[in-house]
């Protein structure tokens, strides 16, 4: 799948912080004015920032980056990470989504089964569900004030805690050294142990450019889980680490 000009904005941003439109236009062989268009459509979503000459990242400096700026991330990753992850779902299936990137992109792929019950804490994921006619709860609680996409809590602990569910998917800010699960989200850990711990299968959802530096908050080991699923083989580099059953 190609990717679209903004991404391409997005991923020269990441790497370099801040770029001039004429760098731009030579990076990706448009014009000038075209460059100004995409950035003020880009910054219309919340993904950088508007300045003399140029743009820059919007999270250059914050250890939380927003959901609309993670969507716009690894998009081709994670549309192939949530494909496999769908055919992981059998029709009747009971199903727990986070409020991940890596969730959401699932929930456009869930209209191609029977009967399948949605748990979930993504406050996009859940519009989106419903858009597609998809069975789903919200697990309701207060609006995470880091993560404004998702619900977070103890009444939305308590409510996962009253559902037993066959997967529960979620993802993750990096996958350190060791094999250790971390997130910037201290609150979303919470819900995603609740989710672990009622659910029959644990399934990690996780591209390969988030095996590297641990983020704050632990959650959990990839020998914790049932399922690793990724865009390629990244135990290669990991000779000490135990995997789960990884799909790529």
């Amino acid at each position: 799948m190609k990717k679209s000009i903004i991404d391409e904005i997005i991923e020269i941003l990441e790497k370099e912080q801040f770029v001039s439109v004429e760098n731009f236009a030579k990076k990706l062989f448009i014009s000038p004015s075209s460059v100004r268009r995409y950035l003020t459509q880009a910054e219309g979503k919340g993904l950088l920032i508007r300045t003399h000459g140029g743009a820059k990242i919007t999270n250059s400096n914050n250890l939380a980056p927003s959901f609309s700026f993670r969507t716009q991330q690894n998009i081709v990753e994670k549309k192939k990470i949530a494909r496999l992850a769908v055919k992981q779902i059998k029709d009747g299936d009971v199903i727990f989504l986070d409020g991940s990137t890596s969730a959401f992109f699932m929930a456009d792929y869930l209209k191609e089964l029977k009967n399948v019950k949605v748990i979930t804490n993504g406050i996009d994921t859940l519009s989106l569900l419903s858009k597609n006619g998809i069975d789903a709860y919200s697990t309701g609680g207060k609006i995470s004030d880091i993560n404004r996409s998702a619900l977070v809590g103890q009444k939305a602990v308590d409510f996962v805690n009253g559902f037993y569910a066959d997967i529960a998917f979620f993802s993750a800010h990096t996958v350190d050294k060791n094999g250790i699960i971390y997130d910037c989200f201290e609150e979303e850990n919470h819900l995603r142990i609740a989710m672990m711990k009622n659910s029959n299968k644990k399934i990690l959802l996780c591209d390969s450019s988030k095996f590297s530096t641990p983020s704050p908050f632990r959650l959990c080991e990839l020998k914790d889980l049932d399922l690793l699923i990724t865009d390629k083989d990244v135990s290669l580099n990991y000779s000490n680490v135990k995997f789960p059953k990884i799909i790529f």
